[in-house]
């Protein structure tokens, strides 16, 4: 295949820049373009808004969530089954994840639709918010819901491939396309009090805009990738799906799990009040800046895993690995002191509602220093998925999600409040990473030297 001096011979940190550094940049626009979202309707400096685009968050959540299932499971497949020389099953596994991505997409668009309010009402919509979140989920997961999974879909599949760079620029230009679309429907073509339903309108266009892209690449690459536009469901085999939705389903509950996390974070703020909900959903996108760097490093260091576990290479294997590691740790730390210093202005920059940016500064401070330990459980996922080790990233996200932090979140709230709250992401995210660490070279030293025998 064309890549296949990137995945075996290049140097490992040139290889790992080649495969992450688009990744982190389309990472960094995504945050960027989810951001504007926020910002935009911020300058409205109406409270309720920001809280009903935090809402409509949630719901994008879950497209991601939907979108892994695909992405990450046959993305993770199909670049092992190409390190094991068996390309045309890596065909046959790309076009079965296309197609079954797409009626997935058609059957969720469908569910929001029909289930819209009470889905909203289960968020934590209230009276004074409802109405903007549901203009908002319409528009991006309605009638944007088949682009916006699939644009989230195919760009894991070209990643894996080895093109990292086509889709980083597919994801760019979706976001920059949303940037530019944003101020002009919420303050041109719509009237004023619509800025919501713009913002939507701009997301869902942009969306549009970047599959088109993507359908354009596949067609490019279609004679020298495994990569091609599928003209039917294509059967895979029985041990193929084991593998496929083994790692896939893992990936989208771990998004579930973190989507249920924000669902409980906006249930127990919003008793609280409206307002405190609207800067705990500025927080908790401000938070995606070392996140979804984190993510973009790892989602890079993926494919060459994939790769090399493939083909049996576990020493360059684990070099990538211990990369990855390396620069997630050092960006988080910088991002928690930044954050911690400067809360204030960087809640400034999105509203100028006073109470709000206190708030804002105050939930800032209290999550920060929670970002290394978070980085050290999404690397190990990432690792454990690429390495096909789904039901241990199942697990992990079992225990980070289920056991940890939305108990301890609970009990501190309960106990102290809304400061309890917001502490109570430290306190569950540094026992998470014990744990993950603990997996990590337990599994790790178990593939190392079964590749010895």
């Amino acid at each position: 295949m064309e890549n296949d001096r990137l995945f075996e011979t290049m140097r490992p940190g040139k290889a790992l820049a080649k495969m992450a550094l688009p990744t982190v940049a389309s990472q960094v626009i995504i945050l960027l373009y989810n951001l504007a979202d926020t910002w935009f309707i911020g300058r409205t400096d109406d409270p309720y808004k920001i809280a009903a685009s935090s809402l409509g968050l949630t719901v994008y959540l879950a497209e991601v969530a939907l979108a892994n299932v695909f992405g990450v499971g046959g993305g993770t497949l199909a670049v092992r089954l190409i390190g094991e020389k068996k390309t045309d099953d890596a065909r046959k596994v790309a076009a079965y994840t296309m197609t079954s991505c797409f009626i997935a997409a058609a059957v969720f668009s469908l569910a929001v639709l029909v289930f819209a309010t009470p889905l909203l009402r289960l968020l934590g919509a209230t009276d004074n918010t409802l109405t903007y979140s549901k203009q908002y989920v319409i528009t991006t997961s309605v009638i944007g819901g088949i682009p916006t999974v699939l644009s989230m879909c195919m760009p894991q599949l070209l990643r894996n491939s080895g093109y990292s760079k086509s889709a980083g620029i597919g994801v760019a230009l979706g976001s920059a396309a949303n940037i530019a679309l944003d101020p002009l429907f919420m303050f041109v073509i719509l009237p004023e009090g619509k800025e919501v339903l713009g913002a939507g309108i701009a997301t869902a266009l942009s969306n549009f805009i970047s599959m088109g892209f993507f359908i354009i690449m596949f067609y490019r690459v279609r004679k020298k990738s495994v990569l091609s536009l599928p003209r039917k469901l294509e059967k895979i085999g029985s041990d193929y799906k084991r593998s496929f939705y083994s790692v896939g389903i893992p990936a989208a509950i771990a998004i579930f799990m973190f989507d249920l996390v924000t669902i409980v974070i906006n249930r127990l703020i919003v008793s609280y009040g409206d307002i405190p909900l609207g800067a705990m959903g500025i927080v908790l996108k401000l938070e995606r800046l070392p996140i979804n760097i984190g993510l973009g490093v790892c989602l890079g260091m993926v494919p060459l895993v994939c790769y090399n576990y493939g083909s049996k290479d576990f020493e360059r294997m684990n070099r990538f690995v211990s990369l990855a590691r390396i620069v997630i740790l050092a960006f988080s730390i910088i991002c928690s002191v930044v954050f911690f210093f400067f809360p204030e202005q960087i809640i400034g920059l999105f509203i100028k509602d006073e109470e709000t940016v206190r708030l804002g500064a105050q939930y800032l401070r209290g999550r920060c220093f929670s970002l290394p330990f978070m980085m050290i459980g999404y690397h190990v996922v990432n690792y454990m998925n690429a390495v096909n080790q789904g039901k241990v990233s199942f697990l992990m996200a079992i225990i980070r999600h289920l056991v940890l932090i939305i108990p301890i979140m609970l009990l501190m709230n309960l106990i102290f409040g809304v400061n309890g709250l917001i502490w109570s992401q430290l306190v569950a995210d540094s026992i998470n990473a014990l744990i993950a660490l603990l997996i990590f070279f337990k599994v790790s030293n178990k593939i190392c030297s079964g590749g010895k025998t």
